[in-house]
């Protein structure tokens, strides 16, 4: 019987990443925002196979260029699960369709204007580069890898987002960076939280073995128990 603790912690990091992925709605629209119009971004500057960033206020969106202001970048929907109907999907992704394709882990890579793709945040180009030194496959190939791979795919926060599809096209390798960043700085917190809880247990027993606690003894084991419940 497999161990259910590795897939429990897997699921509730997805469920936390998933809290600050989504995009935010409008002040006070009660919906989505629509997209830039046509022509917003200067597209004149972005080459075939270019990979594509835009910063969002904690995690980053990805995809691969592939000219005539189309971009290749996979989404979680929800729709590819349940029609087959291509005009239905290929409607720009609501709020709504993400999370619930993140639930039910359906995604597809689909092709979209640099517009929807962007969604009105800034672009970066190729700003991966400079990680993957030597390992830039030809602009060609990562254009057509991108091409290959659109349709309907699995999807995973911690698994298979947006960043391992690009950096498989361009760089041969699936990875996420800021999927890594998160993990370990969560194991950073559980880390620090079993720290806190050691100095209150500490404390306590040098309290049950000496019978008498120094004066800073009992401050800390309190500000530590809080800080622990608090966690």
């Amino acid at each position: 019987m497999k161990n259910p603790v590795p897939q429990a912690v897997s699921l509730l990091l997805e469920k936390l990443m998933l809290l600050v992925h989504i995009r935010p709605l409008a002040a006070g629209s009660g919906g989505e925002t629509p997209p830039p119009a046509p022509g917003y971004y200067d597209t004149s500057c972005f080459k075939r196979g270019d990979l594509l960033e835009v910063p969002r206020t904690l995690f980053i969106h990805f995809g691969i260029y592939l000219g005539e202001n189309r971009v290749a970048h996979l989404m979680p929907d929800i729709l590819p699960s349940i029609t087959a109907d291509r005009q239905q999907i290929q409607q720009v992704v609501t709020n709504k369709r993400l999370i619930l394709g993140v639930i039910a882990r359906t995604a597809s890579i689909r092709v979209d204007t640099v517009e929807d793709f962007a969604y009105g945040g800034s672009i970066l180009v190729n700003h991966m580069d400079r990680l993957f030194e030597d390992q830039v496959l030809g602009s060609e190939e990562v254009a057509r890898r991108a091409e290959k791979l659109v349709g309907t795919t699995a999807y995973s926060l911690l698994w298979n987002n947006c960043e391992h599809f690009v950096t498989y096209c361009r760089y041969g390798a699936a990875v996420s960076f800021q999927t890594d960043k998160f993990c370990e700085t969560v194991k950073m917190i559980i880390r620090d939280q079993r720290s806190v809880l050691a100095s209150v247990l500490v404390g306590l027993a040098s309290i049950v073995c000496l019978g008498v606690a120094p004066s800073t003894t009992l401050p800390t084991i309190f500000i530590s128990f809080f800080l622990w419940m608090a966690g």
